[in-house]
């Protein structure tokens, strides 16, 4: 027996800064709202330079899009962490949040919250891997050590992994996920590369990923949102809740 649907998106929202040169943090919360999803995995949610503040408030996003920032305790006025977030339906409970450091020559890091609703949990991660090959293989294997193998929590990682091949370069990722594509994300003007995606573990039944486009997502970023909608297997007795 499956769950029913659960819609997850990606999004690089390049600090809100548009392809038209306009930084509009209200174009890319209008983005959100319209994509409908449960989960949302941000990339560059907080500005370079510190404090590193967010593009946007937290009270401001549950009131444009419906959804709930977790918080992260890092000290920091950031959305996220190395400018990843999450924002996710108050439906869900958050039970653990983790953030760390990830390896390679760029500062870059992700997100995890281990979420539950009605008799399912599952857990989320974001991330936003380097320019570089070398790094991102790097920082792929720091991710898969924090996921022990055989774990039966389901578990959706989902952002901008900045590999342009769907043949190579994720094979040590594609060994315990099912790495879904929609399509090309970037440029959002013109998508060529398909730059961002979601993968997902055995435990989801179905997964089908798409690329979100719309008037305002083809100016709000430099990226096109991707989301998939998912579905778990049923898994007695839970608690609530590419080659290389």
């Amino acid at each position: 027996m499956t769950s029913p649907l659960l819609r997850i998106a990606s999004y690089n929202i390049r600090k809100a800064m548009g392809t038209d040169r306009r930084r509009d943090p209200d174009r890319v919360l209008r983005v959100i709202s319209d994509l409908g999803a449960d989960v949302v995995a941000l990339q560059e949610a907080d500005l370079r330079l510190p404090p590193r503040r967010p593009v946007f408030l937290r009270q401001e996003i549950y009131e444009r899009t419906g959804l709930v920032p977790v918080s992260f305790e890092h000290g920091r006025e950031s959305l996220g962490w190395h400018g990843n977030a999450l924002l996710v339906s108050p439906g869900f409970e958050v039970i653990e949040r983790h953030h760390q450091d990830l390896p390679g020559l760029e500062p870059r890091g992700l997100v995890s919250a281990l979420l539950a609703r009605d008799d399912q949990r599952l857990r989320v991660v974001g991330v936003h891997l380097g320019l570089l090959r070398q790094s991102r293989r790097q920082q792929l294997s720091a991710l898969l050590e924090m996921i022990p193998p055989g774990e039966d929590i389901p578990t959706l990682i989902a952002g901008d992994f900045n590999e342009r091949s769907l043949e190579v370069g994720l094979g040590r990722l594609a060994k315990r996920f099912r790495i879904l594509s929609g399509g090309p994300t970037y440029h959002a003007r013109r998508p060529v590369f398909a730059l961002d995606r979601i993968a997902i573990s055995d435990q989801f039944a179905a997964g089908e990923a798409s690329v979100f486009t719309s008037f305002d997502a083809s100016r709000a970023s430099d990226h096109l949102p991707l989301v998939a909608d998912v579905s778990l297997e049923g898994i007695p007795g839970s608690p609530a809740p590419e080659g290389e």
